[in-house]
């Protein structure tokens, strides 16, 4: 997923940014560790806004706020107050830390977002790649919000090109990131599918040879099966960087990804 992900960081320096909104805070920290720190993005038109938080793909071992500005702006132009987290990755850490940093980043968030303009009773989170593992994990596993004392917090998730069902470990970035775990079927979105999960929207690009489109379709049935809320939509010809690319202007024409993936949080969040 590293070498996917990283030339989207391209986009940030050479590709063309969305108007009416701009960054309102960075540096914020959510906890001590350098990588502790989330930027945030509002629109420039005063109001009330759903609170989104997006994490950025890299294999759990790559990554850089500074490199997705352009794609926190690309939200935040669609009417929402957007947060921007890192968080450790490997080799500094193994699972479960970013798990946990990212649900301390979304805790965060939702504490500071109101002073520009966020509603914190109106936040979903949201990542692309690995991103969407985190996503999906602090959505689905209730045991990670509650360790930042707000289970209730996440109100709808999104996932493009994400991982969910991906045991056995048979690469290097899976292997370094959850090699280690005593229990392997707690690393995966897919163990904790419930009915009483928030409602959950997921992407993915039928030619991904990084993550197959099979681990989108395996989370939505297993949603579905359990009474679950749950979107899936695949796009045909598209493949991993995509998912995250049609964000930008320069690319928006070739999918409706950004449209469908903030359509679902405007429906959910109001």
């Amino acid at each position: 997923m590293t070498a996917a992900c990283s030339p989207l960081g391209l986009l940030n320096s050479l590709g063309p940014r969305d108007g009416g909104v701009r960054r309102v805070a960075r540096d914020i920290a959510y906890g001590d560790d350098p990588r502790q720190r989330l930027d945030l993005y509002a629109p420039t038109v005063s109001g009330t806004y759903p609170i989104l938080v997006f994490f950025y793909g890299g294999g759990w071992d790559s990554g850089s706020r500074d490199l997705y500005g352009w794609a926190a702006q690309a939200l935040a132009a669609q009417g929402f107050v957007v947060a921007l987290p890192d968080y450790r990755v490997v080799p500094q850490v193994v699972f479960p830390a970013f798990i946990e940093d990212a649900a301390v980043a979304t805790a965060k968030a939702a504490d500071v977002a109101a002073a520009y303009g966020g509603d914190p009773e109106r936040l979903g989170v949201l990542g692309h790649s690995a991103g969407a593992h985190l996503a999906l994990m602090i959505a689905l596993d209730r045991r990670y919000m509650q360790a930042v004392g707000r289970p209730g917090l996440i109100k709808a998730a999104a996932g493009l090109a994400g991982p969910y069902d991906f045991l056995p470990f048979d690469v290097s970035s899976s292997r370094n990131a959850f090699g280690r775990a005593p229990d392997p079927t707690l690393t995966q979105p897919v163990t904790f599918v419930r009915a009483d999960a928030p409602p959950i929207w997921l992407g993915h690009g039928t030619a991904d040879v990084v993550v197959h489109a099979e681990d989108t379709t395996i989370l939505d049935q297993r949603m579905k099966a359990v009474g679950g809320r749950s979107e899936a939509k695949l796009y045909p010809g598209l493949d991993h960087a995509d998912l995250i690319a049609t964000f930008s202007p320069l690319f928006r024409k070739k999918a409706t990804i950004l449209a469908d993936v903030t359509g679902f949080f405007h429906r959910e969040l109001g």
